[in-house]
């Protein structure tokens, strides 16, 4: 892209097209979501974000990309601040990844009866049955101990999305070994060779909580991926299809048109590197500190005008 200034009327020109299309009613934000604020936030953290080769992402990837996943970013109403998403390099395209907590709130905005969503690990000793309903499992019974939780050992992980009255609308069930084929596509390789969790990993650490996060993302993108939400829906798998094809382009050039092994239910997995600070409260989300300096000149931080003389939303 070159530099901040071009940068910075990019999310301006974005600015001004998803302004454009609120009034015309073509888009409609969740209540109490700013797209202004959400806009502002992911400038802030796009300026300290770096590629896997520590480079600016703003001064390497192209403004059509930029534009792309920031539009992705508003039409989902989701903001960085609260961790709903993240901004990745794949080469010079930038993408907008959703993370577990954007998973959950933008599923409950394409399904509005969906109240909470709530998972549980199966572990070795538990009493689990399931049955087959129409095509979809579902759990029958599902009895712990305290001696079944310290097992340790998963044997599988299921998903339940409840109304305001707890009636399940949907359940996703997962097997141990169908989230460990996740796993193995995920870029921080929390398994080893042999297929067992690497030891010091956040997936060793907090088990139960990642094997969480992956059931309940997939059954998110189930959600997301039948939903009769046209515009909501269609922008929400446009984004995904733009991240996935740019990180095989990626990995076709590194691998110098070699054959990769990447699935779309394992994408999702791709993200977990910039999620476990979330669960550890380390910093491995990729993204440098700020300079305590104040960094380049022509950066615009906090306080100072993004919007030029764009219109503001009400």
């Amino acid at each position: 892209m070159g530099n901040l200034i071009e940068a910075k009327k990019t999310m301006q020109g974005v600015a001004k097209r998803v302004k454009e299309m609120e009034s015309r009613g073509d888009i409609e934000f969740p209540e109490n979501y700013s797209p202004q604020n959400a806009l502002k936030s992911a400038w802030l953290i796009l300026q300290d974000t770096v590629d896997k080769n520590k480079s600016p992402v703003l001064e390497n990837v192209t403004s059509a990309s930029l534009a792309n996943a920031l539009l992705a970013m508003l039409i989902q109403g989701l903001n960085p601040d609260k961790k709903q998403c993240y901004f990745i390099a794949y080469g010079k395209k930038l993408a907008c990844m959703r993370s577990y907590h954007g998973a959950i709130a933008f599923a409950k905005r394409i399904n509005p009866r969906i109240k909470d969503i709530v998972a549980e690990v199966v572990w070795q000793g538990d009493e689990f049955e399931i049955e087959v309903k129409n095509g979809s499992r579902q759990v029958a019974k599902h009895k712990q101990t305290l001696e079944s939780i310290d097992s340790k050992k998963p044997r599988a992980a299921y998903c339940l999305m409840l109304d305001r009255d707890e009636n399940i609308l949907a359940c996703e069930v997962m097997t141990w070994e169908e989230i460990r084929s996740a796993w193995k596509k995920s870029i921080i390789k929390p398994l080893t060779d042999k297929g067992e969790v690497r030891s010091g990993t956040t997936h060793s650490e907090f088990m139960g909580e990642m094997i969480k996060r992956t059931v309940i993302n997939r059954a998110c993108k189930r959600v997301i991926n039948t939903s009769d939400d046209s515009y909501l829906a269609k922008a929400a798998r446009q984004s995904d299809d733009e991240a996935l094809k740019a990180q095989i382009d990626e990995q076709v050039d590194e691998n110098e048109g070699g054959v990769i092994d990447i699935g779309l239910d394992d994408f999702d997995e791709s993200v977990g590197a910039y999620e476990d600070s979330e669960v550890n409260n380390a910093d491995e989300s990729g993204a440098e500190q700020p300079d305590p300096d104040g960094g380049e000149s022509d950066s615009v931080g906090e306080g100072q005008d993004l919007w030029g003389e764009d219109p503001e939303w009400d």
